[in-house]
């Protein structure tokens, strides 16, 4: 292998290291970003508004205000120097009464004297007192002596001794005069100006995101199959516009369902008439094997007419409305031991849920006949929890192999083999059950029964 084959292959894995590393990196700030579009939009309106107010910040008060408090710093001690020279060149002054008078009336110093030898030892030098850093470098260039200060032990006052050769100067400026103490009121007016812009855009945002909820909770609503009252387009034109094709989606269906309905009524109508024709004709005719059969299969031909049609027609045109669930599954209990079954009823949490009562039946009497047929013990369990309504049905039956589970929701599919077969059975019922739970926006799902047969669970949103 070549030096560049080589050189190709360490690239080619530090890439793929890379590659790695920013997935995992990428992965994780998903993890720990905020998951609703409110919560994000507030974040991407609070991120650069704290990195702006940052820079300006860092930007003024690192610069400006260290530059104003250089200049004020120098300014003081250019006037301590000058009494320094004023004490050295007129020394008449022997009680010092007017060195101080002008330091104190022209100057706003208070100067003092001290005998030599009163030099505090030197103290830890605060980390972040740039007064102390200032004051200091000042001193040191413009008045070349030894000097002690003190910026920490009184809050509107900084002390400055300087030695000498006869005597120690002891100087009193007021902080004021050799810092820029208004920073307070910057960070007041930034943090306040910020706080207040901050309130008008989480109000705004709030208005601009409603509309938003109410769109995904008309689609949820209508998912469920319940009815969507007052809702109308509201908001910025990319909402409205989302919420207009919501409601055109909406009439859509609601219009080819109708219409579904309204053609499979005349179906029924005409195939109903052709039927009960039939009936007629048989009851002219004198009684016989051949006309016991004809009616056997007519009647077989209109029980698989009704259920061809309960099943095309689903849930159409039933409101949802609050149901008592506990009871209803009462009834399918009871219905279950009129027809010579032992059955069960168990339920947990709060009864009362919002479905389309007589469809919700439908479905779940669909589940309950199909365990009645093939088996003789029936386990009814209902729970509901703050998302969902979940109502499992078992029994003691020879079950579905795990291959046909999906197979069996195909409409007028019957397992032979897998199943005691139904003389009137048409293999539309738990496709009508599962067509009924979907309307609702759950779901059917088979699996194995505790009880040795299979067991059905129904899932909907509440």
């Amino acid at each position: 292998m070549s030096t560049f084959d080589t050189g190709m292959t360490v690239l080619r894995s530090a890439s793929e290291r890379m590659s790695a590393a920013n997935r995992v990196m990428g992965r994780r700030f998903n993890e720990l970003m905020p998951k609703g579009l409110y919560a994000r939009a507030l974040l991407i309106m609070i991120v650069p508004m704290v990195i702006l107010q940052s820079v300006i910040a860092f930007v003024f008060m690192e610069r400006h205000w260290n530059t104003v408090t250089r200049r004020l710093s120098a300014v003081v001690v250019q006037d301590i120097a000058a009494l320094i020279d004023v004490y050295k060149t007129y020394p008449q002054d022997k009680d010092r009464t007017q060195i101080k008078a002008i330091a104190q009336q022209r100057l706003g110093l208070v100067v003092d004297f001290l005998p030599l030898g009163d030099m505090p030892p030197p103290g830890p030098k605060p980390f972040f007192s740039l007064l102390d850093q200032t004051l200091s470098v000042q001193i040191g260039r413009q008045i070349p002596r030894p000097f002690w200060i003190d910026t920490v032990g009184r809050s509107n006052l900084v002390e400055i001794r300087i030695q000498l050769d006869d005597t120690v100067m002891r100087v009193f400026a007021q902080r004021s005069a050799a810092y820029a103490s208004n920073s307070e009121i910057f960070l007041f007016w930034m943090v306040g100006t910020s706080s207040i812009l901050l309130i008008v855009a989480i109000l705004f945002l709030r208005n601009q995101i409603r509309p938003i909820l109410k769109l995904a909770d008309a689609a949820e609503s209508f998912g469920k199959g319940r009815e969507v009252p007052n809702f109308r387009p509201r908001g910025a034109r990319e909402v409205r516009r989302a919420a207009n094709s919501f409601i055109e989606m909406k009439a859509r269906i609601e219009r080819a369902m109708e219409q579904r309905t309204a053609m499979l009524a005349g179906v029924s109508h005409d195939l109903r008439t052709i039927l009960t024709r039939f009936k007629l004709e048989l009851a002219l005719l004198e009684d016989g094997p051949e006309v016991e059969g004809m009616r056997k299969d007519i009647d077989e031909m209109q029980a698989m007419l009704e259920a061809y049609l309960a099943f095309a027609r689903g849930d159409s045109g039933e409101p949802a409305q609050p149901t008592d669930m506990s009871s209803a599954l009462e009834e399918l209990r009871s219905d279950a031991e009129r027809h010579g079954h032992k059955a069960t009823v168990t339920f947990h949490g709060l009864p009362i849920v919002t479905v389309k009562p007589a469809a919700f039946k439908r479905c779940l009497a669909n589940l309950v006949s199909n365990a009645a047929r093939h088996g003789n013990d029936i386990a009814i369990t209902g729970h509901r929890d703050h998302r969902y309504l979940t109502v499992t049905v078992d029994d003691d039956g020879p079950g579905i192999p795990m291959a046909m589970r999906e197979e069996v929701f195909k409409p007028f599919l019957r397992l032979d083999d897998a199943r005691n077969q139904d003389e009137g059975g048409t293999g539309l019922g738990l496709a009508i059950a599962r067509d009924i739970a979907r309307s609702h926006g759950g779901d059917i799902t088979l699996a194995d029964s505790p009880m040795g047969g299979l067991r059905a669970v129904v899932r909907v949103p509440v």
